[in-house]
């Protein structure tokens, strides 16, 4: 394996030259950037624009590939209303008939700015998305730049400068990463920055916001909690959790030993009616969960990880990127094949700081990891597509359904690497004796020096020779074979190795795990994944089946419904009776399922029980897990 520089010498150099500790200095045009956000209860804004120009045809572009999206998501389709002007009088446009987000102005003669119009349409329901997502409410709304404004061709992100306003609903307040020139009322104008810069800069908006500092008051550079949410009584979490947060900081700050921010702002959104994701940007991270996330027990479990990945992100993925992602402009194509280290190596190391902070304890981080090892070991994709081309493939997999999702195999990049990068960790302990661990690795590949926000790219080649800074390994076990053969192999199975080296071992009994618990809260749900290869929301809908397991053996597939289990008509109860019964009969499970109006009978000959997954402990190894989650 290596970086795609190869026979595209040039081109990657250029992307080395051009990204390679940016400053996101500005030579370009100064475009003015008003949005008018008043609205935001109806879900739609209006932005106007005003573009330095020449006569001719002015190329504007509508931002496609969003940093952190991995793919072309720009919510053109709810771009609307829009319109361009010079001295008052309406120009002539036209979209460009090869790519849908470029548009041509014709400038007349005499002119020096274009004017243009338009409106976001943000969606009312649920849809797939990142930033183009559901993001406002009656009570709140997520600005993310990219989706309200169009930019001038011609440029780098780093060269153009935008100057920002924003109109709010009377009364919301806002966070963000972003300098605020001056404030008049509901009208906002924040200091001129590069585009790169403003689109890496959302606003958190709304009726009830709350602000948790999290550091202290002489620390520099600050870090503090901005929450929105739908009610005030989702702000109120108990301070302990608060106190996490701040260990959040403190540890991250010990892993890295520098921080390339001049100040960062968790934007977190409290509520049932936006997407839920999270998004990491330089200096913030637009992170988005349930409602009562924060006030109840288990929506703090459920959610734990999230802000610690996001965190990372600051420095793998921002500051550290991927030459291929490194692109100059929101039109240019990404290449994803780095993505086990921008997002595999942040799933492991937000995991660990969730674990080190607090957030979790080690028990349910153990619980996490135990659950991500028996999803992995039961992927039945595995057989034809290996895990580089999960990262490959991300691009044209952003929206894909979550039926055959198994098969398919879906972004297995974040979480098999949790495995993987767990297992160089091990190898790194056991090398050295205990001497260093890949917190070394942190330290040289994205510590100091400490400064304001840049990027500096890296390849393959990099990682595998910061490795072996660290622990030096000989062929054919070198980081690079090592590498090379995770990325490559189809298993059988998932990748245990570092887990079983750490000290644990993945096991299944039939009592549900903490976590487990917490993401059933009702008690309802159906985990058939590990024992009959079958995932059921509940409802008797299948989701989805894993092959070569009993259920699609006997031919069950996605969409169809159970409706009767042993004779009485569907619930989870009559489910759980029926596996449990099962033990201790020689008689199969028989299922009535409906599929497309006929209906027909599926016996399922299990006799194994519940199957839920958990670590436990292998006494004749040394726990190196307990020693990675430890708090430093």
């Amino acid at each position: 394996m290596g970086s795609r520089c190869g026979v595209r010498d040039f081109f990657c150099l250029a992307i080395v030259l051009l990204s390679s500790f940016s400053v996101f200095g500005a030579n370009g045009p100064t475009v003015a950037l008003s949005v008018d956000a008043s609205e935001a209860p109806r879900k739609i804004f209006h932005t106007q624009l005003r573009i330095p120009a020449k006569p001719g045809t002015l190329t504007l572009y509508y931002p496609k590939w969003i940093p952190g999206e991995h793919g072309p998501t720009g919510p053109i389709t709810d771009l609307t209303g829009l319109k361009f002007t010079a001295s008052g009088k309406t120009l002539k446009w036209r979209r460009d008939l090869l790519d849908g987000f470029t548009f041509h102005v014709e400038v007349p003669a005499g002119e020096n700015e274009v004017t243009a119009n338009l409106d976001y349409a943000s969606p009312a329901s649920y849809e797939p998305g990142y930033s183009a997502g559901m993001s406002a409410t009656e009570k709140l709304y997520i600005v993310n730049w990219n989706t309200l404004l169009l930019y001038p061709a011609g440029y780098s992100s780093d060269q153009l400068t935008y100057s920002a306003s924003l109109r709010l609903p009377a009364g919301w307040k806002f966070g963000t990463s972003l300098h605020v020139s001056n404030q008049v009322g509901s009208d906002i104008h924040f200091a001129p920055v590069s585009l790169t810069m403003l689109v890496d800069g959302p606003v958190i908006t709304g009726e009830y916001l709350k602000v948790v500092p999290l550091t202290p008051p002489a620390e520099d550079p600050p870090a503090e909690l901005d929450l929105a949410a739908d009610s005030p009584a989702a702000l109120e979490a108990p301070e302990e959790l608060w106190q996490h947060y701040r260990n959040l900081v403190k540890q991250a700050g010990i892993l890295f030993g520098a921080r390339h921010y001049n100040d960062y702002h968790f934007l977190l959104t409290l509520s049932d009616h936006v997407a839920h994701f999270g998004l990491e940007h330089h200096e913030s991270n637009d992170s988005r969960v349930d409602e009562r996330s924060l006030v109840e027990e288990d929506g703090r479990k459920l959610t734990a990880g999230l802000l610690p990945h996001e965190y990372v992100h600051s420095w793998n993925g921002k500051y550290r990127r991927p030459a291929d992602l490194a692109t100059t402009d929101y039109e240019q194509p990404m290449q994803t094949d780095l993505l086990w280290v921008y997002e595999g190596l942040t799933s492991y190391l937000g995991d660990m700081l969730a674990a080190r902070s607090g957030e979790r304890t080690a028990a349910l981080a153990r619980d996490a990891l135990a659950q991500i090892a028996a999803d992995l070991d039961h992927r039945s994709g595995r057989v034809w597509r290996n895990l580089q081309d999960t990262a490959d493939g991300v691009p044209s997999m952003q929206n894909a359904p979550r039926a055959w999702e198994d098969y398919r195999r879906p972004l297995d990049y974040y979480d098999e690497d949790v495995l993987n990068w767990l297992w160089a960790d091990v190898i790194i302990r056991q090398q050295t004796k205990g001497a260093k661990s890949l917190d070394d690795f942190c330290k040289l590949f994205y510590g100091a020096p400490s400064g304001p926000p840049m990027v500096k790219t890296y390849t393959f080649d990099d990682v595998v020779n910061a490795l072996n800074q660290v622990a030096p390994q000989t062929p054919p076990n070198d980081w690079r074979g090592f590498w090379t053969e995770r990325l490559s192999n189809h298993g059988p199975g998932a990748p245990l190795g570092g887990l079983e080296a750490s000290g644990w071992k993945l096991v299944y009994d039939e009592s549900p795990s903490e976590l487990d618990r917490a993401q059933d809260r009702d008690g309802k749900a159906i985990h058939a994944h590990y024992s009959v290869g079958l995932l059921d929301g509940g409802d008797g809908v299948i989701r989805d089946t894993v092959e070569g397991m009993l259920a699609a053996k006997a031919g069950l597939g996605p969409g169809m419904k159970i409706v009767a289990v042993n004779g009485r008509r569907f619930s989870p109860d009559a489910w759980h009776d029926a596996i449990r019964a099962a033990k201790t009969s020689p008689s199969p499970i028989e299922l009535i399922v409906e599929n497309t109006d006929y209906f027909r009978v599926v016996k399922l000959d299990y006799h194994g029980g519940e199957k839920y997954p958990h670590l436990v402990r292998d006494e004749s190894k040394p726990d190196l897990l307990t020693e990675i989650y430890r708090a430093k």
